[in-house]
């Protein structure tokens, strides 16, 4: 076992499967106790067996760690509670807090029902939101902790995913959010947009270029987690590892400006947004773009 963790206790959300129960297992390898939360449903999140996060408990203790199974469904606000309630009543702190948990309901925007769209942000969304609600409050009285939502590429855009995407935008805000208003209570916030092979990747409808696997995600993970990470005053940030790649995302921020002597009109906006303001292309759609292109050329007759 390694010690980049050692004597802190991190709570991880999904980590029954995946991308979340290979950073539960990293933690514990690198000395960390740890919460291991999941409610185990299926992909859709139906189904909910608490079998998945107990299994993971017993390969870390068999392997000479200390854990602890939660079960409880962290879309509600006493699930996501009582992991944080767990992780003090066991080891009384709580460090990290990596919120992994997520489903998939896909469907184009125009068939999407309210049941497609409400469990997808509840268990994303609002699921980070109250691990984080709980966890910052004991962090904040620490004057230390670490919080990690996990995000998505697809917080660009998606063709036929936008409750995913639109779950994964909020995670990103909520972690700077979190990442600014904790700064001076000693905690930090970040966000990690993975790419790798998992259940969920496989329900992407357009092709990963770069993917690695669970494991090089739960690297960075524990990285975030430590002290090192904190000693170079990491938060507010946005991390996509895909394999052999760690990237990091731009800061939202303004482009360009216009400003106009006078009132504007909608006659004076079309006459100069466009040459001056303009937009900012997105990189989603003209991939969709070239793809409908060659789709065009390869179903084109011979001449």
């Amino acid at each position: 076992m390694g010690n980049f963790l050692a004597g802190r206790v991190v709570a991880v959300t999904g980590a029954g499967r995946g991308i979340g129960r290979a950073v539960a297992l990293a933690c514990a390898a690198e000395g960390a106790r740890v919460v291991v939360n999941d409610h185990g449903v299926a992909i859709d999140g139906a189904r909910p067996a608490s079998e998945v996060a107990a299994a993971v408990v017993e390969e870390i203790t068999s392997a000479g760690g200390r854990a602890v199974a939660v079960a409880d469904d962290i879309s509600t606000m006493a699930g996501g509670q009582r992991v944080v309630d767990t992780a003090l009543a066991e080891y009384g702190r709580i460090d990290g807090a990596v919120c992994v948990a997520g489903i998939l309901r896909e469907r184009m925007l125009f068939n999407m029902s309210e049941e497609e769209w409400d469990p997808v942000l509840a268990t994303h969304l609002k699921g980070t939101f109250t691990v984080f609600r709980a966890a910052s409050a004991v962090m904040r009285r620490q004057g230390t902790g670490t919080l990690i939502g996990f995000t998505s590429g697809n917080h660009q855009g998606s063709v036929s995913q936008a409750n995913y995407a639109a779950a994964k935008g909020g995670v990103i805000s909520l972690v700077r959010s979190a990442a600014l208003g904790l700064h001076k209570y000693g905690v930090t916030a970040n966000a990690v947009a993975p790419v790798a092979r998992t259940r969920m990747s496989a329900n992407v409808p357009m092709e990963l270029k770069e993917i690695g696997e669970p494991e090089d995600v739960a690297a960075l993970v524990v990285y975030l987690l430590s002290e090192r990470a904190r000693a170079e005053r990491i938060t507010g940030q946005v991390y996509t590892v895909a394999g052999p790649k760690i990237a990091v995302w731009a800061q939202p921020r303004e482009l360009r400006a216009a400003y106009a002597q006078g009132p504007w009109t909608p006659q004076r906006i079309a006459d100069l947004l466009p040459g001056t303001v303009g937009t900012d292309p997105m990189p989603m759609l003209e991939r969709l773009e070239e793809m409908a292109r060659a789709a065009a050329a390869t179903s084109r007759p011979n001449a």
